[in-house]
């Protein structure tokens, strides 16, 4: 291999199919979760929930609970004092918090609010004694989703839109309603604190130890730097651990005040109960069309869900789907808002794709319907109106700046990949025969990665490499994928370099996993750390070996001076030989670290298309064929990468067909349990076919962007399609998610079967 450039040697990383590292220790149980962690005297904490989803406080009974033995506190809003508030993203203007309560004082406003917590020397004894708090609570009205107070609103205008559908030769207008959804991670959310020395440390089952860190100094009144947070291996989040909640301030607050370790581990049912829900939004659109299928302006308004109160990021969801709309199409002329309304249910804040999903399928949609109504392809309405590559960078009417993509070719790509001519040929035939199929597309946009983030990377006296960074991990392969990075620009192998993540006390600043970030992000400072600090080893080596930098060279955990000296020395005695005889094995040598702030904000994009067979005697759907073409810009594992859009694939399907929360008219709760609430299983997930195209991003420094949550974005959209174009002959136009086997029953015996056009529709 030739020299790159100066230091390394072409060991091209990035792209390659490294397997995951975190996998032999969590497949084996040597996995490290928070409820693994139990300090000698560990204290168990549970609460004692609102039966009721709005009402007034009027009186609370713990006196059984604390004549229970082995109880050791019980405690109430009364004994709290005067706390502060969970931070709220300000990313709408004008928003009306509404911050949580760690135990209800005056009131309830949702079912399953913690009001007291009890703290006992086992968790059965807490549960247990929990189960005695006798609460009064005096009913009170509740408005209906869609009613409460406005929590967000925002509008958008541009261009003359009454004019563009005054003379539109079609307009057409969907509805879509998305159920609430719960995120579902393997492990619920789970919380340990200790004290020691006045210092809190904190074990928690978080997305962002960071802003836990952040969010406990505020309301605990600390100093940030009196609390450390560690997140050590997370199962599972997809947004419903990205935020703070009243369980995780109520045992840090327990810990101190009892001064001995406190932990929380939530039940399944507490989850469904009370941890943040996705989705929940009903939107509605009219887009116009010419008659050569060009659409000339669209009409949206969308109205989402807060909860009772509110996550971090509640107005995220409403914001990001505002924003990509009209998605990858170039309308000039758009009438849109997007609002959010409290409701008396649990908080609801970002899931996988927060807002994406909303503006896809809304888009997608239209454009079915635009194609049913003028008689035109659906592929090929698509192309008609499609924003070209050579108009990238491009500044939209909401603000947004999408970076980069080619959605022509996405377009392209999946029709020749699925042979799309072929499966309208055979859908026509099999309708003739009597089956019920149909074929539906999704292409969408997707932001995906802005902001900061932090990385240290540092060479220890032993020769290997530790690479620190501000963002967690919570299944995705981020030990992977940033030994990759880190190696690459080291010129190294990934297998001397170790990850580091998810402990406020080993970085001084971070943000941490969310919002399809932390590669784009995370992964640039990385890249960007590991470059300063290949420098400084340079610099030290030709010292050392008495060349000039450009002629050192890295070589199996060596430095040479590729010149007629040939000298060399290790990474161990180049460190050793700055740190002196002193230096133990780990301590760092050279150390660089790097806040990297991103130029802009990356966008991904994707198109798929479904194939679905309908059984018209039962209604069970069949999904036949999936074809997915995805541009996440510079892919670092394709192995991961392919990981992550089948997991985001899995959820999609989930909500396309299976998932909802469902609560009576007295707030209650009839989905509590996974008896009640449908995920998919494996025997769910159809055949699929995955490629990509790669156009990088211009705005962050690895060229990267965001993968994660595709699948919950386009797959969903493209099974609607396909299920609303099998159904289409029967008259049916007001399906709503999710598309169960009872649903399209029901849709397929509504009309008589009715003739098909020539293209299958």
């Amino acid at each position: 291999m030739g020299v790159s450039r100066a230091g390394t040697m072409e060991v091209p990383w990035l792209g390659q199919s490294v397997l995951r590292r975190e996998d032999l220790r969590l497949t084996t149980g040597r996995g490290r979760y928070v409820d693994d962690v139990t300090p000698e005297g560990c204290l168990h904490l549970a609460f004692a929930r609102s039966p009721l989803a709005h009402g007034r406080l009027v009186a609370i009974d713990a006196e059984a609970a604390k004549a229970e033995e082995g109880v050791v506190a019980v405690f109430t809003a009364a004994d709290l004092g005067a706390l502060g508030k969970n931070a709220i993203n300000p990313i709408v203007p004008g928003i009306a918090e509404a911050p949580f309560e760690a135990l209800a004082r005056e009131s309830v406003t949702a079912l399953g609010q913690p009001v007291a917590a009890v703290v006992a020397t086992s968790a059965a004894t807490a549960r247990d004694a929990a189960l005695l708090v006798e609460i009064d609570v005096e009913p009170l009205a509740m408005e209906a989703p869609g009613e409460g107070a406005v929590s967000t609103s925002q509008e958008v205008t541009s261009g003359d839109v009454a004019s563009a559908f005054e003379a539109a030769d079609k307009v057409v207008s969907v509805t879509v309603a998305h159920s609430l959804l719960a995120p579902t991670p393997l492990e619920p959310r789970a919380t340990l604190a200790t004290v020691a020395d006045g210092e809190l440390t904190v074990w928690c089952s978080t997305q962002t130890p960071y802003r836990i860190r952040e969010d406990l100094a505020r309301i605990l009144g600390l100093p940030p730097e009196r609390i450390r947070v560690i997140a050590p291996d997370v199962g599972g989040a997809f947004g419903g651990k990205a935020s703070i909640y009243p369980e995780d301030v109520m045992v840090a607050f327990a810990a101190r005040h009892l001064n001995a370790p406190v932990k929380w581990v939530s039940p399944r049912s507490d989850d469904f109960l009370a941890a943040s829900h996705g989705r929940g939004a009903t939107s509605t659109a009219e887009m116009a069309f010419s008659a050569d299928g060009r659409a000339r302006a669209l009409k949206a308004e969308l109205v989402f869900q807060q909860g009772s109160w509110m996550t971090y990021s509640a107005a995220v969801p409403p914001n990001n789907a505002l924003r990509i709309l009209p998605g990858p199409y170039a309308i000039d002329a758009l009438d849109l808002s997007a609002r959010a309304h409290m409701t008396h249910r649990a908080a609801v804040g970002i899931y996988r794709g927060a807002g994406r999903p909303e503006a896809a399928i809304l888009l997608d949609r239209l454009m079915e319907e635009g194609a049913r109504a003028l008689d035109i392809d659906p592929v090929e309405i698509r192309r008609r109106n499609l924003i070209s590559a050579a108009a990238l960078p491009l500044d939209t009417a909401t603000g947004a700046r999408i970076d980069s993509g080619d959605f022509a070719q996405l377009l392209d790509a999946v029709e020749a990949e699925a042979g799309y001519g072929r499966l309208r040929a055979a859908q026509a035939r099999r309708r003739a025969a009597g089956e019920v199929v149909g074929i539906g597309l999704c292409l969408y946009i997707e932001p995906c990665g802005q902001g900061w983030e932090s990385a240290e990377a540092a060479l220890c006296c032993n020769g290997r490499f530790r690479a620190t960074t501000g963002a967690s991990a919570q299944g995705q392969g981020r030990e992977t994928t940033f030994a990759q990075i880190a190696a690459d620009a080291l010129g190294t192998n990934p297998d001397l370099i170790d990850i580091r993540h998810g402990d406020t006390s080993e970085a001084e600043r971070g943000l941490g996993a969310l919002a399809s970030r932390s590669t784009a992000i995370g992964g640039s400072a990385m890249r960007l750390a590991c470059d300063a600090l290949r420098g400084k080893i340079v610099e030290r080596a030709a010292a050392l070996l008495q060349c000039a930098p450009e002629r050192v060279v890295f070589r199996a955990g060596r430095v040479y001076a590729d010149d007629e000296t040939g000298a060399s020395v290790t990474l161990a005695d180049l460190a050793g030989n700055v740190l002196g005889p002193e230096g133990a094995p780990e301590d760092v040598a050279i150390s660089t670290t790097e806040i990297y702030h991103a130029k802009g904000e990356a966008w991904a994009s994707g198109c798929c298309l479904a194939m679905v067979a309908v059984d018209p005697d039962t209604g069970v759907l069949d999904v036949e064929k999936l074809v997915w073409i995805d541009d996440a810009g510079v892919v670092v594992n394709p192995l991961l990468a392919q990981g992550q859009m089948m997991g985001g694939l899995a959820q999609g399907l989930g909500e396309a067909l299976l998932e909802r929360l469902v609560y009576d008219d007295d707030g209650q709760l009839l989905t509590g349990s996974l008896m009640d609430y449908a995920l998919p299983r494996a025997g769910d997930m159809p055949p699929v076919q995955i490629g990509k195209i790669e156009t990088r991003s211009p705005s962050n420094a690895l060229g990267a962007k965001g993968v994660g949550e595709a699948g919950c974005i386009g797959i969903p959209a493209a099974v609607f399609n396909a299920v609303a174009d099998a159904v289409s002959p029967f008259g049916a136009n007001d399906l709503q998610m999710p598309l169960t086997s009872e649903k399209l029953w029901r849709a397929i015996r509504q009309t008589p079967h009715v003739a098909t056009s020539g293209n299958g529709r």
